[in-house]
């Protein structure tokens, strides 16, 4: 394994990222399927869980910003509990000094962009891009990372059956904003860092006109056997293993509670050690109750799955 090997954990902070506020449709999916006007968190929860993964093995956060921040440069985007900059440049001091790379994510996929309220319906406009300029910047300027994560997930209809106001990007436009949003990230001499589902529908184009400086995290939350084999999600790590992308394949304790280990025995052996920068759990529930028993469950999966992959080399 490298050095810096990333064992990590994506955090939401905010969870803006689904459908409408007032629309419930979905929440029989999820605990957190509508936007709120107030930030939903637990900071004493928040507090015991990071100490928690960090005992698990945890060395790197992604931490899912959205409404949790009250951004200097877009102060409309806040509601009521937004962290101020200086609340979050404190807490992000706080994760390093426990010894954890922070990693910010804004996701712009039109899927999952809630927390941008009205300028979620105003994409690929010059108030858009202005917009989306200064937000990656100010967060630049507050975490100082290395990395950032830009979502960009399941930007397709079928994912937005249930939202009041269905809309998404397709064919040249996706790369014009995408790489737009890429460029803004390196301007800060900052990687970029997507979520790889693209190329699951699109794999030829994908690989034509994705740049390798753009690091891969493929998801799936699955078997490892059988039929499951030949799912374009688990072919996919394959391929950007092929075509030379680095990765930090992506599990959750989402559908099925051994999915981390399934995914660190399966990528470790299918993606060069050069290339797999890390791996990464999720739980895309709030760090509030009731929904504490996942989390403990994806933090003790993770520290099964290091075992593991230590005991291997």
């Amino acid at each position: 394994m490298k050095k810096d090997f990333m064992w990590a954990h994506l955090l939401q902070l905010g969870s803006n990222m689904w459908n409408e506020e007032g629309n419930t449709r979905g929440r029989e999916h999820r605990s957190n399927s509508e936007a709120s006007p107030v930030l939903r968190f637990d900071r004493r929860l928040w507090d015991e869980y990071v100490l928690e993964l960090k005992q698990a093995g945890v060395n790197t956060l992604i931490i899912d910003i959205g409404e949790a921040m009250a951004y200097e440069s877009h102060p409309e985007l806040a509601v009521l509990g937004s962290w101020s900059r200086a609340q979050m440049c404190a807490e992000v001091e706080r994760l390093k000094k426990l010894g954890f790379e922070v990693v910010p994510k804004l996701n712009f996929s039109a899927c999952h962009d809630a927390w941008l309220k009205d300028y979620s319906r105003m994409l690929s406009t010059p108030i858009y891009y202005t917009v989306c300029s200064d937000l990656i910047h100010e967060v630049c300027e507050v975490f100082k990372p290395k990395y950032f994560h830009i979502g960009m997930d399941e930007e397709r209809i079928e994912y937005q059956k249930q939202y009041d106001y269905a809309v998404c990007r397709q064919f040249d436009l996706w790369w014009k904003d995408f790489y737009f949003l890429v460029n803004c990230v390196e301007r800060e001499n900052v990687r970029a860092w997507i979520w790889s589902d693209y190329i699951w529908s699109q794999p030829e184009e994908f690989l034509k006109k994705m740049p390798k400086s753009v690091l891969q995290s493929n998801w799936y939350y699955g078997n490892f056997e059988g039929e499951a084999l030949q799912r374009a999600e688990v072919r996919s790590f394959d391929l950007l293993e092929e075509h030379g992308y680095d990765q930090v394949p992506t599990g959750s304790v989402w559908s099925k509670r051994e999915n981390f280990e399934l995914l660190t025995q399966y990528c470790s052996k299918h993606i060069s050690s050069e290339r797999l920068y890390g791996l990464m759990q999720t739980t895309w529930e709030r760090i509030a109750d009731p929904w504490m028993q996942k989390h403990h469950a994806a933090a003790d999966s993770l520290a099964s799955a290091k075992t593991w992959l230590n005991n291997q080399n």
